[in-house]
């Protein structure tokens, strides 16, 4: 009689445990996932996307055409299974004979699917492309973006003063001119005396781009470099909020007139500053490095090239059975990269596309 007790009791909470096991581990895993999954993939898709630019570069270094293609939807698809159990059988308390026998079992499994969608047409020629307009680029200096920084990677030309070009040429190296006058405009941006001003288009107008050196409060440190981007602009110190157009210099001292890159300029021109090994060049698999002058001879982003890279780098590509990366250690390098990453995002703006759905799974 209290053998049988005993079973029945038993029985009932084997019967019990198994629901609430199931039940608890399912509550417990669709909220983690989602804790944990969604920062995850934020982080691959960055992680991605610095690969897809530095393999861009390098490529380009080598005259391979560029492919670039967007992540449009990641499903992740979770599987979890569990299980548990618990059997008790009683005998005769004379005989001294009872067993018990337990079981558990879980099995997980994860197959995620990533669709992409390759940039073409249209969306090619406005993001790649085309050269991108200042007034685009400009008022990203008022958001805190380094001027020189913002400058010397996204403009060919500023008021007839040439930046590094990949193609060769008595300029291929660029304008010592040039160089002189990002380092004061970034000095005037220090000291709060360099202001951008965005005035979007009205009516029939088109958007506008206006740069104001100088204030009525102006520090007396800042009058020499005030004085230098005027000289080498050839800007007429009778004004101070100058008109900024596309083309070579204006010649009429109230207006600053630039010749902006394409993305795709952009990243030829970064590859072309890439220092390859030497037998590269000597068989003619790619052109001579671009040696930067008027104290500016740091690439813009530095990548090393080598057989093995350090286990903690930014960005590493393989290519042609040489490796490529970006070190950890080079903020610089890094912010460049992250500034070049908000620019292609801006040039892609007014295209027709989606940001990336992530599905994952929480019940």
């Amino acid at each position: 009689m209290i053998a049988s007790r005993l079973l029945s009791r038993r029985r009932l909470i084997a019967a019990a445990l198994c629901p609430l096991f199931m039940t608890t581990g399912c509550a417990w895993f669709g909220p983690h996932l989602l804790r944990t999954d969604q920062v995850d993939y934020e982080r691959a898709l960055g992680d991605a996307k610095k690969r897809e630019m530095l393999a861009t570069v390098v490529g380009l270094r080598f005259g391979d055409s560029p492919s670039f293609v967007a992540v449009s939807q990641i499903i992740a698809s979770y599987t979890f299974e569990a299980n548990a159990g618990v059997l008790a059988e009683g005998g005769s308390s004379a005989a001294g004979t009872s067993f018990g026998q337990a079981s558990a079992g879980a099995s997980y499994s994860n197959h995620p699917t990533f669709t992409f969608v390759p940039t073409t047409g249209e969306a090619l020629a406005t993001g790649y492309i085309r050269p991108l307009p200042a007034e685009l680029l400009l008022p990203l200096a008022d958001s805190g973006v380094p001027i020189d920084l913002l400058l010397r990677l996204s403009v060919q030309s500023i008021g007839g003063l040439q930046n590094a070009a990949p193609l060769g040429g008595p300029d291929s190296d660029g304008n010592p001119g040039f160089f002189a006058l990002l380092r004061a405009l970034r000095r005037l941006q220090l000291a709060g005396q360099l202001t951008v001003n965005y005035k979007p288009a009205a009516h029939d107008q088109v958007a506008r781009v206006t740069m104001t050196l100088g204030s009525d409060n102006a520090p007396p440190g800042t009058a020499k470099d005030l004085a230098e981007v005027r000289r080498l602009l050839r800007l007429s110190p009778a004004v101070r909020e100058y008109a900024v157009g596309y083309g070579p210099a204006s010649g009429n001292g109230r207006a600053i007139n630039i010749v902006t890159r394409s993305v795709m300029g952009i990243l030829t021109n970064l590859g072309a500053q890439i220092a390859v090994p030497e037998d590269d060049v000597k068989r003619g698999a790619t052109v001579p490095t671009v040696h930067l002058v008027g104290g500016e001879t740091r690439p813009t982003i530095v990548v090393h090239v080598g057989k093995k890279p350090p286990h903690d780098a930014y960005a590493t590509v393989v290519y042609h059975d040489t490796t490529y990366w970006i070190d950890n250690d080079d903020f610089d390098s890094k912010y460049a990269l992250t500034v070049l990453q908000n620019v292609i995002a801006l040039a892609q703006a007014n295209q027709d596309q989606k940001a990336p759905i992530l599905t994952v799974p929480a019940g």
